[in-house]
């Protein structure tokens, strides 16, 4: 594998696409391990800030092109949450895995040129690391963006490639190695962006709440409500005497 630090920032050309995987905001479908810490209902509206943020960032980035990829059943209620102002395309098949192969599948095939496949609960990211990746795909085949739970918050490629993506264990603490060793047995030179972190536990939570408290521009949305919630916790903690 080669590894690539972040490198100077250039400017991108039309043929850079960034596609967001997202999900309709529905109770039970999304952030669904945040459920032992949150009613249905607040993860819901926390999972649509961060999708509005995400949203947001990727268009931030200026001549890249921004669409989302869904589950075929979602694309009707996610047109409806970009309001006509994003392309919302159908996946093939159900999952993870199926999704991002239909990512480069649709957008390669099309004519992008280098295209990257971002996850929905990442708006705290510096756009700078999504520059970054664009600019590794002109010297490797793939870019990935680590998360320090052995997932993977991006991946980016130029060419399709659908063994990649094949079998399981695309939501696992494994996804990363998996990923790479797919990578090697292909032949792709790999570059990546710095490890990050998503949301998907409780301390995500917390870490992101006290990052935002400080620097609430770097997604308005989630920061608002974030900080209704801590104000919630804090009164349900008073109320019950647990100072």
């Amino acid at each position: 594998m080669e590894s690539s630090a972040q490198t100077t920032i250039h400017s991108q050309s039309g043929d850079c696409t960034l596609v967001i995987m997202a999900k309709a905001p529905q109770p039970g479908r999304v952030k669904t391990r945040l459920a032992q810490h949150l009613p249905p209902p607040a993860i819901t509206e926390f999972y649509r800030c961060l999708l509005d943020d995400t949203i947001a960032l990727a268009k931030s980035l200026g001549t890249v092109h921004v669409a989302i990829m869904c589950p075929a059943a979602d694309v009707t209620e996610l047109e409806s949450v970009v309001d006509g102002h994003l392309q919302v395309v159908a996946q093939k098949g159900d999952g993870l895995a199926a999704g991002l192969t239909s990512v480069f599948e649709h957008f390669v095939n099309g004519g992008q040129q280098r295209t990257i496949a971002f996850n929905s609960d990442s708006p705290h990211l510096p756009s700078t690391i999504l520059e970054a990746a664009f600019e590794i795909l002109t010297s490797h085949d793939v870019v990935v963006g680590p998360t320090y739970d052995g997932g993977y918050y991006l991946v980016g490629a130029k060419a399709t490639h659908p063994a990649l993506f094949e079998g399981d264990g695309m939501g696992t603490a494994s996804a990363l190695e998996r990923l790479l060793s797919k990578a090697q047995a292909l032949g792709l030179s790999v570059g990546f962006t710095p490890s990050f972190y998503d949301i998907d536990v409780a301390s995500d939570l917390i870490q992101l709440a006290a990052e935002l408290r400080n620097s609430p521009s770097r997604a308005p949305r989630t920061a608002a409500w974030l900080a209704e919630w801590e104000q919630t916790i804090a009164q349900s903690r008073t109320q019950t005497g647990n100072l």
